[in-house]
């Protein structure tokens, strides 16, 4: 048993309300810099709907992901390596700029320095690539709030392969939102698409990250990634993708889509795996199966032979502790209510889904019944084959059961928490239905509804003895920006010499923000945070005072 720490999040859709708070934070923080226009590290979609890039799960034209060969052994879609050699300076399998989007901005000036007309001036769409005007006809969430809709709704892979019923049905069924960010797989297929080996999965955490100084721009691991969340910044001629933003959780800090998230929707903790049971588990020949086969590869932190074994991998006690406590593990096995996104694509991902309930809820209200009655809910569950089917293709290749399982126990604590509210006694009943028991329903009710902050974002910081190499590592992942330092050479704009500005130690970042101090500049120690920075200019207060 080789065991390894993972840091993972689990995201309650029946709580989204898409308000893309998460997206545009991100994009603050990470993406607002020249080439990366395009770039969504998190965004938020509409289901059904055509998803960002457009159509990005429909696998047999990109070929993302893993697929079993005849041997029944694992094997990139996209090809090996010889595949990759003839293909390397001309990969087809990507979206293009149209299945994203061509960024745009508008045309300001115009509206100031018109002359004088008869008819009011127009700030006209100009491409932020080609600085030329365009026409706007997509966006990344240029669906938002069009689930279902008969223009749009052909365009959804995983509607494809749901029923004609189905199909018909999904205008007046539901629509939910569903958050995504990079999955931080267990089984990488960008890792392994990468030929010049700039993809990595850090050891100490399991964040996927890019060094930014070994990037080539051969751009496979666009490819290779079944999700599409690695992005190509066509200025710098380097990848970027979602770095859970582990400068902030190195120091116990959440990632910034948690942080602002107006829902309260997302958990962080820690969980543990055998490593030596990931390529097994990824192979299982069955689809439906590979959601157990993930389950299975994760450890119990309160074994005692597991602590042992972490303990001999180099996990400290105090990140065994989190573990122990960690949101994520409890949502997955102690309550049963967590799915992993699309587990046949084989990569095992990392961010995991609660389905929503509240379509079964309002088809049930709508027709005069009662709810969040336990009886009606159950039987709604069991009839409305609509939301189960869609998603099952979502959650676990397909098979429904696990689905109706977890909607079920999230049925069960509506039920059975309402009769509390409402001075009534306890129904047991509605928890053995589901496999639980009264104490573990207000639990769950708690964690998910209730929670403060310690309880659902439980991060264990880095150590002192590692920061040396985890803060500023030779060849860690580094975002370079427009007009900063080594923005020439062979490979693109950032390539040829390293950045020499580091991001702001923090450690310092936590203390500015947890402190009575706010605006004392001298925190930051000569140091620029990259977080509240977008490369342009020297905003007052970023920098250190000078001392006269």
């Amino acid at each position: 048993m080789h065991v390894m720490a993972q840091l993972a999040m689990v995201m309650n859709l029946d709580k989204c309300i898409g308000c893309h708070t998460c997206s545009v934070t991100c994009k603050q923080a990470w993406t607002n810099r020249a080439g990366t226009e395009y770039v969504w590290f998190n965004n938020v979609e509409t289901r059904p709907g055509q998803g960002y890039p457009r159509a990005y799960q429909d696998q047999d034209r990109w070929k993302g992901g893993w697929e079993l060969n005849g041997r029944g052994r694992l094997r990139l879609r996209a090809g090996g390596r010889l595949r990759k050699l003839f293909s390397i300076f001309a990969n087809p399998l990507m979206p293009s700029i149209q299945d994203y989007y061509e960024p745009w901005t508008y045309d300001y000036d115009r509206l100031f320095s018109a002359p004088m007309q008869a008819d009011t001036p127009v700030a006209r769409p100009r491409s932020l690539i080609t600085g030329q005007p365009t026409k706007i006809s997509w966006s990344a969430n240029w669906d938002d709030d069009l689930g279902g809709g008969p223009e749009l709704a052909s365009g959804d892979p995983v509607l494809r392969k749901v029923s004609d019923q189905v199909k018909l049905e999904f205008e007046r069924a539901f629509m939910f939102y569903l958050p995504r960010i990079c999955e931080h797989c267990l089984n990488p297929s960008c890792v392994a698409s990468c030929p010049s080996g700039a993809m990595y999965k850090r050891s100490e955490d399991g964040i996927v990250l890019v060094d930014q100084d070994r990037c080539r721009g051969w751009r496979m691991c666009v490819t290779g990634c079944p999700y599409k969340k690695v992005y190509f910044n066509h200025r710098t001629g380097k990848a970027e993708k979602c770095t859970f933003c582990f400068p902030r959780v190195e120091v116990g800090i959440p990632t910034v889509c948690s942080e602002t998230c107006v829902g309260r929707l997302r958990y962080i903790g820690l969980v543990l795996y055998d490593v030596d049971r990931v390529a097994a588990a990824a192979a299982t020949p069955d689809e439906k199966d590979l959601f157990e086969a993930q389950k299975g590869v994760l450890l119990d932190p309160h074994d005692p032979e597991v602590a042992e074994a972490a303990r001999r991998s180099g996990i400290p006690d105090d990140w065994l502790e989190a573990a122990r406590r960690s949101p994520v593990h409890r949502l997955i096995f102690d309550y049963g209510v967590a799915l992993p996104l699309h587990p046949e694509y084989r990569t095992m991902p990392m961010v995991w889904y609660i389905p929503p309930l509240s379509p079964v809820v309002d088809a049930l209200s709508e027709t005069g019944h009662d709810g969040e009655d336990a009886g009606n809910l159950f039987g709604a569950i069991e009839a409305l084959r609509i939301p189960l089917g869609y998603l099952a293709e979502l959650f676990t290749a397909g098979d429904p059961e696990p689905v109706r399982a977890v909607l079920r126990r999230l049925a069960a604590m509506r039920s059975y928490m309402r009769r509390l509210n409402l001075g009534q006694d306890p129904d047991e009943s509605i928890a053995t239905a589901v496999g639980m028991d009264g104490a573990r329903i207000e639990d769950m009710h708690r964690l998910l509804a209730l929670a403060p902050y310690d309880e659902r974002y439980v991060i264990p910081t880095a150590h002192a003895e590692q920061g040396a190499w985890l803060e500023e590592p030779d060849t860690g992942c580094s975002l370079d920006y427009e007009g900063g330092p080594g923005m020439a050479g062979p490979f693109g704009e950032a390539s040829g010499r390293p950045s020499p500005i580091a991001v702001e130690n923090f450690h310092a970042l936590r203390e500015r923000q947890s402190g009575e101090d706010l605006d004392d500049a001298d925190e930051l120690r000569g140091r620029v945070n990259l977080l509240n920075w977008d490369g342009k200019g020297t905003p007052e207060g970023l920098f250190p005072r000078r001392k006269k």
